[in-house]
Parts: structure tokens; sequence; C-alpha cells
């Protein structure tokens, strides 16, 4: 008995060093291949849940490895033939490139011109900012309400002297079996009924809040948005900036450009369901000189391979934009609120004018990152001329 149960036992260890020496040859003659995918990318290859992962392994006889830190940016295939690492890799080719393309992904980077260089700019924004949600609920629907052309009723006249507030005396007439009592009207405290309420009663109503407000020390122009999903397209888009330094200077014909915000647009819908509301830019003289050197960093970064085919056919329009209902932080039950009602605040600020200011220079900005001036932290710049040679 005590030599069946020995023989069992070195039987279970013999299958088992079997096993570790099968596992240890088939690392040994693994084929690796490791792709900078970035770490932006990697759920995308992980799929909810790791199904696309162990869908492509299954398929494709292969062990993926994703990496768990933020700050790398390889996935790992590994196998024992190439032609499984191969399939595993254009599958994963494809997940990026549709990835990509999609609007899952953000843009990580973008081309600016920044204007919160300029102190007095930027105190006029917060100014602005902080007039407007310093606007109390009646001025509001006293402002929505001269505004608004819609809803109008031919009583109007009418309900508007109500809304204001009207003092009404009340008589009272009481009727029994025997007698009827008679109240002087004279004798009765006069009653002021509040105003109707309306729909539009407060500034969260009009889905005007801080979050839509762009903050002032990363005011600026956008010349062209970038995906940038690993560190070799980071290094690449920053070389291609430096690169057309003297282009761009020769575009400017070598001398300073400055520009002029005045009054408010909106882009996106309409004043009473505003997506993005920015101030216009005029260049000082009228040369188009911004807009050539802005083109000539569009087409270094074509040229690149660094920009999606739908950002570089689209014409550029600088503009400033001061406040987008896309980074309300209010939400409701199904989606996010996308406009905001801008009728009041165009008929205060609609022809603020915010100044001249020249540009300094382009930056190469990180979006969600800040140095610690307040704007977008700088990946790499290239000067604007300051002075006529």
């Amino acid at each position: 008995m005590e030599k069946r149960q020995s023989s069992k036992e070195n039987q279970w260890l013999l299958l088992k060093s079997i096993q570790f020496q099968l596992r240890h040859d088939f690392v040994e003659n693994s084929i690796f291949l490791v792709h900078k995918v970035g770490a932006s990318l990697v759920r995308f290859i992980r799929g909810k849940g790791g199904s696309t992962q162990r869908e492509i392994e299954d398929e494709m006889g292969v062990k993926i490895t994703i990496p768990s830190s933020k700050e790398e940016d390889s996935v790992i295939i590994k196998g024992i033939s190439m032609e499984s690492i191969s399939r595993a890799s254009e599958k994963i080719h494809t997940i990026i490139d549709e990835a990509v393309k999609s609007q899952n992904l953000d843009y990580s980077h973008f081309i600016s011109l920044p204007l919160a260089i300029h102190p007095e700019l930027v105190d006029k924004l917060v100014n602005f900012q902080t007039s407007i949600l310093g606007i109390s609920d009646s001025c509001v629907d006293e402002k929505m309400n001269s505004d608004s052309n819609e809803d109008t009723s031919e009583n109007g006249g009418e309900d508007q002297k109500l809304e204001k507030g009207t003092d009404v005396p009340v008589e009272l007439n009481v009727e029994g079996d025997s007698e009827q009592v008679k109240v002087n009207p004279t004798q009765i405290p006069l009653v002021s009924y509040a105003p109707k309420t309306s729909k539009a009663s407060t500034l969260s109503d009009l889905g005007i809040e801080k979050s839509i407000f762009i903050k002032p020390k990363t005011f600026h122009l956008t010349v062209l948005m970038l995906k940038l999903w690993n560190k070799d397209r980071v290094h690449a888009a920053i070389e291609v900036l430096q690169s057309v330094s003297s282009k761009v200077i020769e575009a400017l014909d070598n001398r300073p450009v400055s520009i002029r915000l005045q009054g408010l647009n909106c882009m996106r819908g309409s004043l009473a369901k505003a997506g993005v509301v920015y101030a216009p830019v005029e260049e000082i003289g009228s040369e188009g000189r911004l807009l050539r050197a802005c083109q000539v960093i569009t087409d270094a970064y074509t040229k690149a391979g660094l920009v999606l085919e739908k950002d570089a056919n689209q014409k550029l329009k600088l503009h400033a934009t001061v406040m987008n209902a896309r980074h309300s932080k209010r939400t409701n039950r199904t989606r996010k609120v996308q406009f905001f009602d801008a009728r009041g605040i165009f008929k205060q600020y609609g022809s603020q004018e915010w100044g001249e200011y020249l540009i300094h220079e382009a930056h190469l900005s990180q979006r969600f990152v800040f140095d610690d001036n307040g704007y977008y932290h700088c990946c790499a710049s290239i000067p604007f001329p300051e002075t006529c040679e």
C-alpha cells in the first residue's frame, strides 16, 4: 500500500517537473514583438473587462502583456510563430487605427498661439466671468424676457405688468343666511404678488456655470488639433514645429503680427442654445500674414503624417473661445448638457472691446497638463518676430 502511494507521488512529481520544463522551453523559444501604442490606447486593446485582449490571444495563439503603468507605452506580443504574432500585430494595428479616428480618443495636443501672456487681457476675462456669474436671478430674468422673441402671446403686455409686481386691493364679501358682511377695501393692506416664475429663472437653468468659461490663464488661439498617442509621435511633433521656425518667420515677412479681439460670436447653435461663444479675431493690417504662417505649420504636420485627414482638410478660422458648453460639469440623468442660453450675455457683452495684442510665439501644447504659469504644458515653441528688421 505504501509502495503504491509512493509510486503515485513520484509520478505526480515527475509530471509536475515535465510541465514546468515545457513552460520553460516555451518561454525560451518565444518570439517577442513590442508595440509602442501609448497609454491612452491601451484600453482599446484590452477591451471591456479584457474581452478584446482575450479574443486576440485565443484566436491568434499568443500572449499579450499590457503595461500597468501610465508611464509605459509598450504592448508586448509573445508567441511561438512569426505568423501568429504578425496576425495579432495586424489586429492591434486595426484597433488602434479605428480608435484614433473615432471620437472615443480625445485630442492630446494642439498648436496654440498663447494670449494669456497678456495680463490686461486675462483681467478682462476674469471680469467678464465674475460679472456674468454675479448677475442676480431677477436681472437674468429681466434680460432674458426682453430679448426673447419666442412664446409670445396677444396679452403679453398685461402679463409683463403683473410680472413686475402689482399692488392689488382686495374686497371681501361674506354672505350668510340673514346678513352680508362688507369690508371697506381702503382698510385692507395692499398685497404685493410675487412675479411669475420664469422657466429661465436661474443661471443654472440657462446652462450657465463656472465650468463652461475658459480659464483666463489658458486663453489662446488654436491652430491645429493633434492626437499624439505615444512618445515617438510627441518627439516627432516637437521636431516638426522646430523645423518650420524659419518658414513661419518668412511667412510673417519677418515682421511682428498683432490681432484685435472685438465683440462676441456664436458657434454651434443659436444664441438661445449656444454651444461655443468666442471673440472674433482680426489681424491688424488685414494682410493675411498670420493665416499664412499658420498654414505653414499645418502643412508641415500634415506632411509628417501627424494630422487626421478630416483635420487637414478643415479651413482654419482663428477664434478665441470664451465659453464652451462641452466643458460643463452639470449632468442630467441621460446626457451632458451641450448648450446654454447666451442671449443675455450677448445683450451685455456683444460689442465688448477686448483689445489689440501681439502674437509672441506658437506652442506645441499638451492638453489637460499645465505649467506653473497656469498655461498648457509647452512641449516646444517657436518665436514670432517682435521687432521689424
